[in-house]
């Protein structure tokens, strides 16, 4: 069992910046990829950015240029840079990383964290 703790969630002025941070905690399971999704009102849950223990990355287009992903595998850590927000990027953010024993692997998730962006 992998669990995820986010934090850095807030209230920004647009053109503003944040950082999320989300820790893993210990545990028996290999944790692969990392990454953030999130959920705007009335919409679907979708992938922010992404990243592996390998350190290749993935964002969503919305997102590129602005966002940057990163993560410190000693701390079980998984970082989101995000600058230039716009009230678009309102949602709330979660956490989420791939781990499991090496036979299979399973998807965990955060509570999630609350990114508001005013105009």
């Amino acid at each position: 069992q992998v669990q995820l703790v986010e934090s850095g969630g807030g209230l920004v002025q647009a053109g503003g910046s944040l950082r999320l941070s989300c820790a893993a905690s210990r545990s028996t399971f290999v944790i692969s990829t990392m990454g953030w999704y999130r959920q705007a009102p009335g919409k679907q849950r979708e992938l922010v950015a992404q990243i592996t223990s390998g350190n290749n990355t993935n964002y969503a287009d919305s997102v590129k240029g602005r966002f940057t992903i990163s993560r410190d595998n000693a701390k079980n850590t998984v970082y989101l840079q995000m600058n230039s927000l716009k009230p678009e990027d309102t949602a709330l953010y979660y956490c989420t990383a791939v781990a499991g024993p090496g036979t299979v692997n399973y998807r965990y998730w955060g509570q999630g964290t609350q990114v508001t962006v005013s105009s």
